[in-house]
């Protein structure tokens, strides 16, 4: 992808992954929409991992490094936003529920490869995507990564195996720390208690989950719950929705 300062306003690109195709760690001078309209992203920074459902996006301002891995076959369709139209888009990484306007103005400018200030359409187009993008629902399906190495390891081995009913002392064990000294870090270092943050996580597996097409009681197990009714009412606690009713309507 060409620096910033190349002429243009908006950059595009379409393309497919394969299920565990990863991007190694990365940056851009521009802004960067990712756009899943099948599979789930896993994007990660070196502080947050998030992962992004089909029908959302995630959005990632210039000089942010990170990382994506797919799951499931992936079809990604980018936006790149020069730096010079971005001012007013997040200045962090945050996950967008694409409405059906923007979505077929991500189409309509994939269509068209590049927008440049020369044509004036096209320098309307941008600016009317760029306001879109910042106009997007924010959904929080993000977990902070703590620092600490025998937290780390706890947390991406909960990630990994978020459907596991694990206990924590037996998880705290294997990561090679008590787990009241886990649960001494897990606050300080990412804002969320352990118990919290193995939630939040189940809880962000299960709507990447859902918006894929599984069912509600899937959904459940597959995030470590055996009684639907239990995962129902900690679904709704997070998102404000039942399963049923997630994603919510655009």
């Amino acid at each position: 992808m060409s620096e910033a300062g190349d002429g243009f306003l908006i950059r595009s690109l379409a393309s497919t992954y394969p299920d565990g195709f990863t991007i190694a760690a990365h940056d851009h001078p521009w802004g960067q929409l990712a756009y899943g309209i099948s599979g789930v992203m896993r994007v990660a920074t070196e502080a947050r991992v998030w992962l992004s459902p089909a029908t959302r996006a995630v959005w990632l301002p210039p000089h942010r490094p990170h990382s994506l891995r797919m799951k499931g076959a992936v079809a990604l369709r980018t936006i790149y936003v020069a730096p010079e139209i971005g001012g007013d888009l997040p200045v962090e990484a945050v996950v967008l529920a694409v409405r059906p306007l923007l979505r077929e103005l991500i189409l309509h400018a994939l269509s068209l490869g590049m927008l440049g200030p020369g044509v004036p359409a096209q320098a309307r187009l941008a600016q009317v995507l760029v306001d879109q993008i910042a106009l997007a629902p924010r959904e929080d399906l993000a977990l902070p990564l703590p620092r600490d190495p025998r937290a780390l390891a706890l947390a991406e081995q909960i990630q990994a195996q978020v459907e596991a009913r694990t206990s924590l002392p037996d998880l705290a064990r294997a990561a090679g720390a008590s787990l009241r000294t886990l649960q001494r870090l897990f606050p300080r270092e990412t804002g969320l208690s352990l118990e919290d943050w193995r939630q939040k996580a189940r809880m962000i597996h299960a709507a990447a989950a859902l918006a894929a097409g599984a069912t509600v009681t899937d959904a459940a197990l597959g995030c470590g719950y055996e009684s639907v009714s239990a995962f129902i009412t900690a679904f709704r606690r997070q998102f404000g929705v039942t399963p049923g009713r997630y994603p919510p309507a655009a």
